[in-house]
């Protein structure tokens, strides 16, 4: 569709910003139909929805006129869920109205009231805003209503999920009824469709590349490791891919604290992200990343939803997400606007059926692969370095000839690639990824101290406390990765590990009886509530489970177990 669709101010905005074609739902929103009606769009997340709904409102609040009066009541007001969200819309929205002369005002939380009060004072053709703060404006006589034109409600699924439905029932019941009503949404649920029914009239439809389709623009990888290889995997997942700027979704606040203070103490230039963090501690960090003075965002789920990046060409999922939603927004931070991103999912083997569930209830799929070794990246360090390297100049042959006169074309070479590393943190080195190979106690397992059932008790294990983890050779269960597991939760060494017996749903493994009350308090302290990885005792006399062989070598068809049951 051509740009001679649009306002012609706009229009000379979008060539100014170097836009060619229109995404799918900015060319719907200027269809005929559209035009002067109620919208309900759904569309992927990154589809290019702020200038949609930008192209949509211009006919509404300029008219036939090539530029806005004078600033007095907001004609347009947007919603947005987040902070970070609201921001970047406002900014969107400044440069796409540049030549139109609109004034655009910014309320949000964490700001200065009485400053957005003078500005809502002074005029403005266009208020953005968080629903709290828009509210309170509001109810304090700051924002006048009477003469708007439109409603946007951005990101509406994830308002409602913050809880924000009171504050827009409030807001909307504050608006004329004559107002046009536009809800962009990357999800449609119920409650959606609900507010839509009581809010718009005549609501025209529009889902561009909406639902659960993969976005064809994201290549999903799923990486399985051990549990206690989270972090190293973040590393080498970093530093093998190593696109322009990466974010790293964690699931708590804590887990963003650890995880950034490891990473900047690899030598990442990372900032990070959690509700914690003050807004100016936020926008710091958010100008850090577009600055391109920090290249990793660690992020929670909500601190980082409606951000958008320049260069975000990898997401990382550190923490797997508890919804399908929640994966495709986090995966929606790249592949935006047309461009390439990558999705890494870090699967720790007791978690592998999660996560396929996981993908398949988004309709994603994903290249199973195991983590980036050391080697690997290397070699990949070594493939970027030659591609970096361009024809020496007239005023470098001369020093190109004295270095090629005194050292060798390979001890230059070798120096030039120790140098380019040297400026980039180390890959870790990780549990081997590779499938269990079949029960333990042959010549290996005995080598490194894991007893078979039949064999003499080692010094030291003569009276010892059976435990048992709720994983086995399903899980691809492995004492690779878990006497690691095992010494990390229980704070022991692993020469206080004895036996390990795998069965095909659980693991049993001895400790001495003078480390096992001391091992039991550690496991309670160090219990993050995950169901999929349960260590208690044995109790005395208790039958020992099914140890039938496996029918084939390595994990099973389909991954591991069913988990969790289905109810």
């Amino acid at each position: 569709m051509p740009f001679s669709t649009t306002h012609p101010a706009l229009a000379k905005a979008l060539s100014a910003r170097g836009y060619s074609v229109f995404t799918p739902v900015q060319a719907a929103v200027l269809e005929p139909e559209a035009q002067g009606r109620d919208l309900m769009v759904s569309a992927q997340t990154g589809s290019g929805k702020t200038v949609a709904y930008g192209l949509a409102l211009a006919p509404t609040l300029l008219g036939d006129a090539e530029r806005f009066g004078r600033a007095e009541e907001p004609l347009a007001l947007v919603v947005a869920p987040t902070r970070e969200l609201a921001l970047q819309v406002s900014r969107e929205l400044e440069w796409l109205f540049a030549e139109a002369g609109a004034r655009v005002a910014t309320c949000v939380g964490g700001m200065e009231i009485r400053r957005e009060a003078r500005a809502l004072q002074n005029g403005a053709h266009i208020v953005v805003g968080t629903p709290g703060r828009l509210r309170d404006h509001i109810e304090r006589g700051n924002l006048n209503m009477q003469n708007l034109a439109a409603v946007v409600l951005d990101e509406a699924d994830e308002m409602l999920d913050l809880g924000f439905r009171e504050d827009l029932e409030e807001i909307l019941d504050s608006t004329p009824p004559t107002r046009r009503t536009l809800l962009f949404s990357a999800t449609l649920p119920k409650p959606i469709q609900t507010m839509a029914k009581r809010y718009q009239k005549d609501a025209h439809r529009i889902a561009a590349g909406a639902g659960n389709a993969q976005h064809v623009d994201i290549d999903y990888r799923a990486i399985r490791l051990a549990p206690n290889d989270l972090e190293s995997g973040v590393v080498n997942v970093l530093r093998y891919f190593e696109s322009g700027a990466a974010i790293v979704f964690c699931a708590t606040r804590e887990s963003v604290r650890r995880l950034h203070a490891n990473l900047v103490e690899r030598g990442f230039s990372a900032v990070a992200l959690s509700g914690e963090l003050s807004q100016s501690e936020r926008t710091h960090a958010l100008q850090a990343l577009r600055d391109r003075r920090a290249s990793v965002c660690v992020a929670t789920d909500v601190a980082a939803r409606g951000i958008d990046l320049p260069d975000l060409g990898l997401v990382i999922h550190a923490e797997l997400p508890n919804d399908p939603e929640v994966l495709q927004h986090r995966s929606g931070r790249t592949g935006r606007a047309g461009r390439k991103g990558i999705c890494v999912l870090l699967v720790p083997y007791p978690k592998r059926r999660r996560a396929e569930i996981l993908l398949r209830a988004a309709n994603v799929t994903a290249q199973w692969m195991n983590p980036p070794t050391a080697e690997a990246i290397e070699a990949k360090d070594a493939e970027r370095l030659l591609e970096s390297i361009a024809p020496a100049t007239e005023e470098e042959t001369a020093a190109v000839a004295a270095l090629l006169a005194e050292r060798s074309a390979e001890d230059i070479a070798a120096a030039l690639l120790r140098a380019y590393r040297s400026r980039l943190p180390s890959p870790e080195d990780l549990t081997d990824a590779g499938p269990a190979q079949g029960s333990i106690g042959g010549q290996g397992a005995g080598e490194r101290g894991y007893g078979a059932p039949n064999t003499a008790p080692r010094a030291g294990f003569e009276d010892t406390v059976w435990f048992r983890i709720n994983t086995g050779r399903v899980n691809n269960a492995d004492p690779r990765w878990l006497l690691p597991y095992l010494c990390r939760r229980g704070h022991v060494t692993k020469n206080d590990i004895g036996a390990i017996r795998i069965f095909d749903r659980e693991t049993r493994f001895e400790i001495p009886r003078a480390t096992a009350g001391r091992f039991a308090q550690m496991l309670r302290k160090t219990d993050d509530g995950d169901p999929d990885v349960q260590i208690e005792t044995v109790p005395a006399n208790a039958p020992e489970p099914s140890r039938a062989p496996p029918a084939r070598r390595g994990p099973p068809p389909g991954g591991a177990r069913r988990y969790p049951p289905r109810r």
